[in-house]
Order: C-alpha cells, then sequence, then structure tokens
C-alpha cells in the first residue's frame, strides 16, 4: 500500500521511528531519515546510515539527512533534498523527542528548553516545511507520536514541562487537522504500555523490558493509520485500541516477555485495582475495631511497636545489614521515605555517610531524594514486586529532588531483592 511513497520520520535510526521506517520499507517505500546521529553513539545503537542499510535491506530506499529539529535550517534543507531526490512527500511522521522526569524546581532550564524545541517547536517547524509538498500528495498525513490530552493533575505533578510538551504535540494535531482538513490528515499515535526502547532503558534500568513491548506493535498501528484516506483526521489513537478494531487479538506477538504485567504509559489513565482498594479498606476496618479496647494507651503503645515490627521496619533492617561502603560510594545519596498506611511515618536510607544507614525517622543529613508511597506499595517495591518506573508512571510513588539519584535506586533494589 505504501509502494512507490516518500516518508520523513524524524528520529528514525533507532526506536520506534526506525521501526515505522522497516515497516513501510517492506512495501518498497521511500525514507527520508531525519535524525541527529551520524556518529556511533557510546551507548546508544544506530546511526542514520546503519538505519538506512536496513531499511533498504527490507525492500525500501533510504535517504539519511543529518537533522537536529531544533535548527530550522537542517530541516529545511533536508525536506528540500527529499523533493529532490523522491520527487515530493507523501507522509511526515513527528516522531522525534525528548524527555525529562523531573519536577519543576528540579528541571534545568536548558532541559526545559531542550524539551520544548524537541517536541513542540521541532514538530511545528517540521510539520510546517513538509505541508506544501504534503498538499500536492494523492493521500498525504502527518503523524505525531503523541498522547490524547489527558488533564488529569496526576500527569503534570511529578514532570510539569516533559508534560507540557508532549501535550504541544498533540496540540499541532489539534490545530492542524481541522486548518487542512480535506487537503491533509493530521493524527496522533501513542501507546497503550510501555514501549522497549533505548530511552525506556535508561529510565527504567535493568529488567524494564520485561515489562514492555516491542516497537513492531506502533508500526503495525501508523501503518494502518497512513494507509487510510486523508478524511481520517484528527484523531488521537491508541495503538492497542486501533488494532483490535482492525481485527487483531493475539497480542502475545508483542510483548517482550509473554505474560508478564504490562507497564501502561503516559497520560493514560490506569483502571484502579479494586481488589486491592477493599483488602487495604478490610484492614482499616480490623484495626479500627481492635483499637476499641477499654485500655487505650495500650492500645497506642502496641501501634507504636507495631511500627518498629511490621513489614516496613522489616525492610529497614535488612536494608541496614547489607549496606556496602561499596554501596555508599557508588550513590553517594540520602533517600526519605514519607509513608502512609501501616508502619508508615519518615523513614530514611543514608547512602552518602561514611558506614551507611537505614532506619525510622529523618536522616543525620538533608535528604537528596524524597519518596512519597503508600507503606505496600514501599513493601513490594523493596520486594521487586513493583517495579519504582511503574510505580512512578502509576501515581503510586510521588519523587521530589534528585531524579538521577532516585534512577539509582533501580540498581540498588535489584541487588537487594535476593536478600529481602
Amino acid at each position: 500500500k505504501l509502494a512507490g511513497c516518500t516518508l520523513f520520520i524524524t528520529g528514525a535510526s533507532r526506536g520506534i521511528g526506525k521501526a515505522i521506517a522497516l515497516k513501510a520499507a517492506k512495501d518498497g517505500a521511500n525514507i527520508v531519515i531525519a535524525a541527529k546521529t551520524a556518529e556511533p553513539h557510546p551507548t546508544l545503537p544506530g546511526t542514520i546510515y546503519t538505519a538506512a542499510k536496513e531499511i533498504e535491506a527490507a525492500g525500501g530506499k533510504a535517504l539519511p539527512c543529518i537533522v537536529n529539529v531544533r535548527e530550522e535550517q537542517q530541516i529545511i534543507n533536508a525536506v528540500e533534498k527529499a523533493v529532490k531526490t523522491f520527487g515530493g512527500i507523501d507522509i511526515l511522521v513527528n516522531n522525534a523527542s525528548a524527555i525529562s522526569l523531573t519536577g519543576t524546581l528540579e528541571t534545568a532550564t536548558k532541559k526545559v528548553n531542550l524539551m520544548m524545541d524537541v517536541n513542540v517547536r521541532g514538530t511545528y517547524l517540521t510539520s510546517k516545511a513538509c505541508l506544501p509538498h504534503l498538499r500536492k500528495s494523492k493521500n498525504p498525513h502527518i503523524l505525531n507520536l503523541s498522547p490524547p490530552m489527558n488533564l488529569n493533575p496526576m500527569w503534570f505533578k511529578n514532570h510539569c514541562a516533559y508534560t507540557i510538551s508532549k501535550y504541544g504535540m498533540s496540540m499541532c494535531v489539534l490545530g492542524m487537522a481541522e486548518e487542512f482538513r480535506g487537503e491533509v490528515a493530521v493524527n496522533a499515535l501513542w501507546p497503550k504500555t510501555a514501549i522497549h526502547t533505548a530511552a525506556m532503558d535508561m529510565l527504567g534500568g535493568a529488567g524494564i523490558e520485561k515489562q514492555c513491548r516491542k516497537t513492531d506493535i506502533l508500526a503495525d498501528a501508523a501503518y494502518c493509520i497512513l494507509t487510510k484516506p486523508k478524511t481520517f483526521t484528527g484523531n488521537f489513537i491508541i495503538d492497542e485500541v486501533l488494532l483490535r478494531e482492525e481485527g487483531v487479538k493475539d497480542f502475545d506477538v508483542y510483548a517482550i516477555a509473554p505474560g508478564h504485567p504490562l507497564m501502561p504509559d503516559f497520560f493514560l489513565d490506569v483502571e484502579i485495582d479494586t481488589t486491592a482498594m477493599k483488602q487495604e479498606r478490610y484492614e482499616k476496618k480490623l484495626s479500627g475495631s481492635q483499637q476499641e479496647g477499654a485500655d487505650g494507651a495500650k492500645v497506642k503503645t502496641e501501634s507504636a511497636a507495631a511500627k518498629l515490627s511490621g513489614p516496613v521496619a522489616e525492610t529497614f533492617r535488612v536494608i541496614q545489614g547489607a549496606m556496602t561502603e561499596e554501596y555508599v560510594r557508588s550513590t553517594q545519596g540520602v533517600f526519605q521515605f514519607e509513608l502512609s498506611g501501616d508502619g508508615g511515618g519518615t523513614w530514611y536510607i543514608d547512602l552518602k555517610t561514611k558506614g551507611g544507614s537505614a532506619g525510622f525517622g529523618k536522616p543525620p543529613v538533608t535528604a537528596d531524594v524524597v519518596m512519597s508511597m503508600s507503606s505496600a506499595d514501599f513493601v513490594k517495591m523493596f520486594t521487586g514486586k513493583l517495579k519504582p518506573p511503574l510505580a512512578f508512571m502509576s501515581g503510586k510513588l510521588r519523587i521530589k529532588g534528585n531524579m538521577a539519584l532516585a534512577l539509582k535506586l533501580e540498581k540498588i533494589l535489584s541487588q537487594l531483592n535476593s536478600k529481602l
């Protein structure tokens, strides 16, 4: 269906952009790889040239172009080169994106600028440069990799700048779909679950891939959208929802680890675990009835003792016992935990002061990271039943302070899990 069509894809040297390119290449499409990486990156896989080889091996024609979407002239040059090489542009995929999951006070100005420049401004300027050529195509499409706009404050409170930048891409869909209705289709595509990419490895750490799907699911969903008529416009599409409508029934083929629980993606409200809520209510009711004794003071003493003898206290005892100078030397951070529920209160892990320490109360020195969550989720997190990225993305964990140090905690947890 896409044979002979020319796709201009930003950020196509790896990940989702490359997956969409390879899917179209199988039809014999022309792919303009508009991305920054010309020289091999020390940690990230692929360049525009290695992607070009893969695209041509899959049956397409490739035009690698060095494009930093922050630089308007680089975008214009690549668009002109694409038109000169392939005679026009039929499809634009705005995939290039920057991410920093940090709070307002923790987000450096250069990070704010990067996200706004790449996500919002880059999407806008690339669309602007391609639109005159898209209007000449028989079935033109713009597809932005951006979410439906969900104004639940939960999606703003932990990473306000990132959310604004991604919603900026979505607003481009909202405005341009209406502005160019009847001429160019403009849609947004977003995954229902986390997708395994180099960025996800960086954010989630080792083992995160088991909770992710392959990039293939977005490639298949993008293909469905880009082969629809241009009257299909102004839609905010979730990959799994669209593919189910198209008749796909087996989603295990997209899983990195079939059968393993999947992490929901950002901006999609997850279904509340009512079983866990009922259990929590039952436990509260039970603890309330136990406190209806004649000797109120005695009950209070017992609950204070319980705080230092329950699962939370036991977890901190194991952490204290597992402390090593190596942990302290490699981490250099102090973590404070504000826990609600049974065994709650303020707890800490000091991996900065010589010897390290962990326990109840405020840390001996100012915390670098403050994490707020329920006691039950804290225990799940430290016993490997709940991954920190999933806890954070689903709103169960709030983080204030140094996000890079917070990510280091994932590594510590994986080393401690065997002892907990």
